[in-house]
């Protein structure tokens, strides 16, 4: 089956055919080059879409992004942007693999098309003029036959005639003779030519054209072929993607599958923890009993402390029994114990009291002279949580100690930091250790460096440990007290039960306080005072009932055991250890913390006084 000799006669139609095919591998390559530019703008959305959704740098959105869900989609906009990586591969391997390749063959097979055409134009017009060499010839042999055919006429017709010259007869003779021999060499012509264009014609139609057309056949079945191999070429493309493709799947799934509820609730917990406890019940207030008037024999302070009730919260402040409440800061100021402390046990010796002989005795001062000394106090003032934060704006970050947290909060924070330390100073020793080894080899390979050069390195990195190292210790200092602060929950629900309990006596009891504290059962200017200062600390308190704990200024150690039952002051064992939070102001008391729960005034004489520089100069 060969078009040479099945198509001779269909030139022109199959010029028109090859034309055809080269427009559909054109059309072919255009749809491909329109693919690529398709994976091309959909890796790019895809990118796009990616890093969209991708959490900003330091900023609160990357913090949510430890839970595992968070993950998951962290994941899965990673495995898609690796997706949109396979589209860009896709694109590029369809443009180097096929369009690249096709256009060039385009044009190669555009040429060997007009090529083997040009031939078949060539071998046509070869032909053509074969044919009319032939059609010339043929009519030049006509042409003479007739010639000679009149002119033997004529000659006849004037032999015949008696009119007519010997000499004319011999004219015409001679005239017919010569026209049959033109017609016969023109026969001759003709006849050679005949043969010549049939041999040409043989050739034409037996051995050019076909050889052309199977040239052309040939190039039209190269060219089927090779848009085959192209189609071919383009779905292995995407075959080749199909398993990275997968595998980006199977890592969405997977993140998917590492989703874990239970951790996640987990980290919202240690993220938002405070360590505090609970509120616990609120006492019954029965406002039925009627109020009883009774005679008092103590001072104001006494009668405070032998009734042990503290003032009860006003209808504002009742709701706000927050876990963190402690007694109230504002009146353990204003009631600190105006009485001068008692002596140490007689058999201690006076080296065993290291801060001093006691302190004299202090006449009672009015409450109002109290609550203006608090008022007027600078120490005191940075109790108030407003003026905490105006200082914290303008210094622009929380205190060292983190002591702004909560304390579940704030140990992570300490931890954090020492972990963070901890990985300095073991950079620094690595770094004193290269340094030690070069200095080695200089001094064994003295061409080689000067060994001294390293020695101020190395005191540096020295300075530097040690400097760290102290960090590590007062970060440390302050974990330790972090967790010591930080109670069990049985004794956390006892304490603030029994703190609760004592701030819901009921106010007649206060009011019945007042009244003893004159024997005719009237006020007195300093009890009116104190009852109206009651008022204004309870309304202080309201603002100020859930303020951070005074920082601690040292720590101290009891000499002795004292039992603390006046208002304001807290009972502390022999031996024990406590954190120091106010120095002695000239009274003999010395303001001490257990916890964060319990604190109040101890005799100076009492405790060994150790005080943290630092925190004094600060």
């Amino acid at each position: 089956m060969s078009w040479g000799t099945e198509l001779w006669d269909q030139f022109d139609n199959l010029e028109k055919h090859t034309q055809g095919g080269i427009d559909i591998l054109e059309k072919y390559i255009k749809f491909v080059k329109e693919r690529t530019e398709i994976e091309i703008s959909y890796a790019k959305q895809l990118r796009n879409l990616s890093k969209k959704y991708q959490p900003k740098r330091n900023s609160k959105e990357e913090e949510e992004y430890k839970y595992t869900s968070c993950k998951a989609f962290i994941s899965t906009l990673n495995e898609m942007n690796d997706y949109a990586g396979q589209h860009e591969v896709i694109s590029e391997n369809m443009t180097s693999q096929i369009t690249v390749e096709l256009t060039r063959y385009v044009q190669e097979l555009k040429q060997e098309r007009k090529s083997h055409f040009h031939d078949g134009r060539k071998a046509q017009q070869h032909i053509e003029t074969c044919w009319k060499q032939l059609e010339s010839s043929k009519r030049r042999f006509e042409r003479d036959c007739k010639e000679a055919d009149r002119a033997q006429q004529y000659f006849e017709k004037m032999d015949a005639d008696i009119n007519v010259t010997k000499a004319d007869v011999e004219k015409a003779r001679q005239q017919a003779q010569l026209r049959h021999q033109m017609a016969e060499d023109s026969k001759a012509d003709y006849s050679a030519t005949l043969q010549k264009f049939n041999h040409e014609q043989h050739e034409h139609y037996y051995t050019h054209i076909p050889n052309i057309f199977q040239k052309i056949q040939e190039m039209e079945e190269r060219r089927i072929v090779r848009i085959g191999e192209s189609m071919k070429t383009y779905a292995e493309v995407d075959r080749q993607v199909i398993p990275i493709i997968g595998k980006c799947l199977d890592g969405i799934a997977k993140a998917a599958e590492s989703i874990d509820q239970k951790n996640d609730s987990q980290l919202v917990i240690e993220a938002y923890k405070s360590g505090f406890e609970p509120p616990g019940d609120i006492e019954f207030e029965d406002y039925t009993q009627p109020m009883k008037r009774t005679i008092s024999e103590t001072s104001l302070s006494n009668s405070r402390g032998d009734s042990k009730t503290e003032l009860k919260f006003s209808s504002k402040s009742k709701g706000k029994l927050w876990p963190f409440i402690k007694k109230n800061k504002l009146m353990s100021l204003l009631t600190s114990p105006h009485q001068p402390p008692p002596p140490p046990p007689a058999s201690a010796s006076p080296s065993a009291v290291p801060n001093g002989p006691q302190s004299p005795k202090q006449q009672k001062e009015p409450l109002s002279h109290r609550f203006n000394e608090f008022m007027t106090s600078k120490p005191k003032i940075h109790c108030f949580r407003s003026l905490k934060r105006g200082l914290s704006l303008k210094l622009g970050a929380g205190p060292e100690d983190f002591s702004n947290l909560p304390p579940e909060q704030r140990r992570k924070k300490l931890q954090q930091k020492v972990d963070e330390l901890n990985k300095e100073i073991q950079k620094e020793m690595d770094q004193r250790d290269a340094i030690t080894k070069m200095k080695d080899v200089y001094v064994k390979n003295p061409q080689m460096g000067d060994p001294g050069s390293l020695d101020h390195k190395l005191i540096e990195v020295g300075q530097n440990i040690e400097k760290l190292r102290l960090e590590v210790q007062k970060f440390e200092a302050w974990l330790t007290e972090v967790e010591g602060r930080l109670p069990v929950r049985g004794e956390q629900a006892r304490r603030q039960s029994g703190m609760y309990e004592a701030q819901t006596t009921p106010s007649v009891n206060n009011c019945a306080q007042d009244r003893e504290s004159s024997p005719d059962g009237s006020y007195t200017e300093e009890q009116s005072q104190e009852n109206e200062l009651k008022m204004m600390a309870t309304e202080f308190d309201d603002e100020f009932d859930d303020e951070e704990p005074l920082p601690t200024i040292g720590t101290c150690k009891a000499l002795y055991t004292f039992e603390g039952q006046n208002e304001g002051t807290i009972s502390i064992a022999e031996g024990e250890i406590l954190y120091v939070i106010e120095e002695d102001k000239g009274d003999g008391w010395t303001r001490i913390r257990r916890n964060e729960d319990e604190e109040g005034y101890v005799p100076t004489s009492y405790v060994e006084v150790y005080l943290d520089k630092n925190a004094k100069d600060s």
